[in-house]
């Protein structure tokens, strides 16, 4: 049987819960929606989704972040928050799906702040390496999936995209990411893409889609277990062309279930 999860970073459900609708109806065989940046409250999320008969499990917050998962069937949530990181802001949610234990993140971007902002970024990383050995003394299946606010490496950014001093790809920030790889958790997408520019998000200035001068920073990460399970990766990059899109598109990840 194969599962496929997607991780979508849809910068405003209440803006743009049509699309997301929308993308449900075209792809029926998605069992898991993570949704990243809703920037609402859990009772102001976009109602048309349960009331089409998908469940949803929300943490928001007002006007900002905000993560959601809109699945075809019940889910059990293991936590609402990341474990061991003390920042308010909701960027964290995980569930178990099937057996599979998810977790839909939206990393700190880690430019506001000063270098207090940079290190809540970092902050998160190492809150989400100790998840990360939690699960794996569990023994169970787990990805993480979402918006990471990281470009790994060179390839993962056209050329002239972000200052050389941007946080998406400090020397911290690469080292903490490459943290989480060296851990055991795989890449899904370098594991089927492994070279080339396979970009998630294109920013709303300056014709960045039309020129394709974008970034990777939507990953998922699977557990050793799971990534011996992963049959294909694709991101619907035809998303960004929509009428008033988010600026990331949907990261799907399909799965044999273990």
């Amino acid at each position: 049987m194969t599962l496929t999860f997607a991780s979508w970073n849809i910068n405003s459900i209440r803006a743009r819960a049509h699309l997301v609708k929308d993308w449900l109806e075209q792809h029926p065989k998605c069992n898991l929606l993570g949704l990243q940046e809703i920037k609402c409250e859990a009772h102001q999320f976009p109602t048309l989704f349960e009331e089409a008969g998908f469940h949803v499990s929300v943490v928001g917050q007002k006007a900002y972040n905000g993560v959601a998962f809109i699945s075809r069937s019940p889910l059990t949530i293991t936590t609402d928050h990341l474990p061991g990181f003390k920042d308010p802001a909701a960027r964290y949610i995980e569930c178990e799906y099937d057996g599979i234990v998810v977790g839909n993140l939206y990393l700190p971007n880690g430019n506001s702040g000063g270098e207090k902002g940079f290190q809540t970024k970092l902050d998160f990383f190492d809150s989400l390496l100790r998840r990360d050995e939690t699960l794996r003394l569990a023994e169970k299946p787990y990805l993480f999936m979402g918006d990471y606010n990281v470009c790994p490496t060179e390839e993962d950014f056209a050329p002239k995209a972000l200052s050389e001093s941007d946080a998406l790809i400090r020397p911290e920030t690469r080292a903490a990411f490459r943290r989480l790889l060296w851990s055991g958790l795989t890449d899904a997408v370098r594991a089927c893409y492994p070279h080339g520019p396979h970009y998630t998000f294109w920013d709303y200035q300056a014709g960045a889609y039309q020129r394709n001068s974008g970034l990777r920073i939507d990953h998922a990460l699977l557990s050793p277990r799971l990534a011996d399970c992963l049959q294909e990766v694709i991101i619907d990059r035809d998303e960004r062309g929509r009428e008033k899109p988010s600026d990331h598109v949907p990261l799907i990840i399909k799965l044999e279930a273990p």
